[in-house]
C-alpha cells in the first residue's frame, strides 16, 4: 500500500513538472526578431541569468538595429525573454524581462525606474548621505543602466546598447520622478567600446552647478561629475569609510589611491594621529585637500604624496616607515576574468608591501572592485602576500559596497567589490 502511494505521488510530480515546463517554453506569437537558443544552452535564462552570449545561440530570425527588443526562445521556440540584442557584443543579448505578457516600452522602463527609487527610499539612506546610487543596472532590472545621484544632480552611465537605445526614455522618467536640476551623462567608460558604442560625457538635461559637493555621515565631499573618477565619486565605499574612521583613532594612516580623501577625511574625523594620502593625480589630491579645508578637519596630520602608489610604496619600505592602518583601495586591475593572473600580480605586490609597512598589531583594509577576481581568489591573493610578507593576519571584517549597490542573487558578477580588514598580530 505504501509503495503504490509512492508511486502515485511520484507519477503526481512528474506530471506537474511536465506542467510546468509545458508553461515555461509556451510559444508567445509576436510578429519581431526573434533569438533562438542552442539545444540546452536555456539554462541560464531559466535561473534568471540576464545576460546571453553569441556561443549559446543557434539563429536569429529577423534584423534587429542595434538595442532593439527581441523574444529570446529556446530550441523549441518556446519563450524564455525579453531582452535587448546588440551584434557587436560577445553578451549577444541582456534580459528586460522574464513575463511573456510584458510590452517593453516607456511605461514599462518608468515602471522599473520607479521601484529602484522606491528600493532606495526603503533604505533610508538619505538619513545620512545625499549621495548614493539609485539605479545598479542588472540588479536592478535594468541591464547597463547607472544612475548615481549627487545632491541635487543625477548622473546617468549607460554600458549597453538596450540602455542606449532608451537614453531619452531614461532621461524623461528620471526628471519626471526625480526632478533633478542637472542630469549628467558620463558614458565613457571603456566597456562601451565593447558594445560598439562611442563614449559621451555631456549634460543630458538641465544645468550643471559650478560647485557640487555631497554631505556623507556629516562629512562634506566635493564632487567632478565631469572629469572625476567613475561618475564622480566612489559611493559603493561608503559604509568601507566609516568603518576606517570608527578604527583610526590614535593611529598613523596610510591611505593610497586616495583619491578624493574618502578614507583621509574619515580618518581625520576620527583622530588618527597622522595621515598619508598617495594619489598619481594631482587634480584629485588638490580636491581632497579642499575637503579637509571644507570640513574643518586638522590639515597639520595630513600630508599629501602626488606619486605612482607601487613606487611610493617601495620608497616607504626603503625609508622603513612604519603605519598602524593602511588603506589599499585600488582601480579596477581586472575588468574580466582573462585579466585575473595580471591583476592578482598587482594585488600581491601592493598587499605584500602593505603588509611589511605595518606595525605589530596593526589593520590592512584591503579592497579589490575587479569583477574578474572573485572572493576566494581575493582571499587567496591576500593569504599569499601574508605569507611572503612573514606576518600571521587575522581577518576581523569582509566588506563589500553599500546596500545601494544590491546585488541579484541569480547575477553574482553584481559583486564587483570585495574588501578585508585584517588585523596583524603583535
Amino acid at each position: 500500500m505504501n509503495q503504490k502511494r509512492h508511486t502515485s505521488h511520484q507519477r503526481r510530480k512528474e506530471n506537474s513538472r511536465q506542467q510546468t515546463t509545458q508553461i515555461k517554453s509556451a510559444v508567445v506569437p509576436f510578429a519581431g526578431p526573434k533569438l533562438l537558443l542552442q539545444d540546452g544552452r536555456e539554462k541560464s535564462l531559466q535561473r534568471r541569468h540576464p545576460w546571453i552570449f553569441t556561443g549559446a545561440v543557434e539563429r536569429l530570425e529577423g534584423n534587429p538595429a542595434s538595442g532593439d527588443t527581441v523574444q529570446v526562445c529556446d530550441a523549441q521556440g518556446g519563450f524564455l525573454a525579453w531582452a535587448a540584442y546588440n551584434s557587436q557584443s560577445q553578451i549577444c543579448a541582456r534580459v528586460w524581462s522574464w513575463q511573456a505578457d510584458e510590452k517593453i516600452d516607456a511605461d514599462f522602463f518608468l515602471r522599473k525606474i520607479s521601484s529602484a527609487l522606491a528600493a532606495r527610499k526603503e533604505l533610508k539612506l538619505d538619513r545620512h548621505s545625499n549621495g548614493m546610487r539609485l539605479i545598479h543596472g542588472e540588479s536592478d532590472g535594468l541591464p547597463g543602466l547607472i544612475v548615481d545621484q549627487y545632491a541635487d544632480v543625477l548622473v546617468l552611465q549607460l554600458g549597453s546598447a538596450g540602455a542606449e537605445r532608451w537614453r531619452e526614455t531614461f532621461a524623461d522618467a528620471l526628471q519626471e520622478l526625480c526632478k533633478p536640476v542637472c542630469i549628467y551623462e558620463r558614458s565613457d567608460s571603456d566597456g562601451r567600446e565593447l558594445e560598439g558604442l562611442p563614449k559621451r560625457n555631456e549634460i543630458l538635461r538641465g544645468k550643471l552647478p559650478e560647485q557640487l559637493s555631497v554631505t556623507e555621515n556629516g562629512i562634506r565631499i566635493v564632487v567632478d561629475v565631469a572629469a572625476g573618477q567613475k561618475t564622480g565619486f566612489y559611493l559603493d565605499q561608503r559604509d568601507n569609510r566609516a568603518l576606517i574612521g570608527s578604527l583610526a583613532e590614535g593611529r598613523d594612516v596610510l591611505n593610497c589611491f586616495c583619491y578624493t580623501g574618502g578614507f583621509s577625511l574619515y580618518a581625520l574625523r576620527g583622530g588618527a594621529k597622522s595621515v598619508l594620502s598617495i594619489d598619481s593625480s594631482a587634480e584629485a589630491l588638490q580636491l581632497a585637500q579642499r575637503n579637509v579645508e571644507l570640513n574643518g578637519l586638522d590639515a597639520s596630520r595630513a600630508e599629501w604624496q602626488d606619486k605612482d602608489v607601487f613606487e611610493a610604496l617601495r620608497k616607504l619600505r626603503d625609508q622603513n616607515r612604519k603605519f598602524d592602518l593602511i588603506v589599499l583601495d585600488p582601480p579596477k586591475f581586472a575588468p574580466t576574468a582573462a585579466f585575473a593572473e595580471k591583476a592578482s600580480r598587482a594585488y600581491k605586490d601592493i598587499n605584500l608591501l602593505g603588509f611589511k609597512l605595518l606595525r605589530p598589531g596593526g589593520i590592512l583594509a584591503t579592497y579589490s572592485c575587479s569583477g574578474g577576481i572573485s572572493d576566494d581568489l581575493f582571499q587567496k591573493i591576500i593569504a599569499g602576500a601574508a605569507l611572503d610578507a612573514g606576518v600571521d593576519a587575522q581577518i576581523v571584517h569582509k566588506v563589500h559596497a553599500a546596500a545601494d549597490h544590491p546585488v541579484l542573487l541569480s547575477f553574482p558578477e553584481g559583486a564587483y567589490l570585495k574588501g578585508l580588514v585584517l588585523r596583524v598580530a603583535g
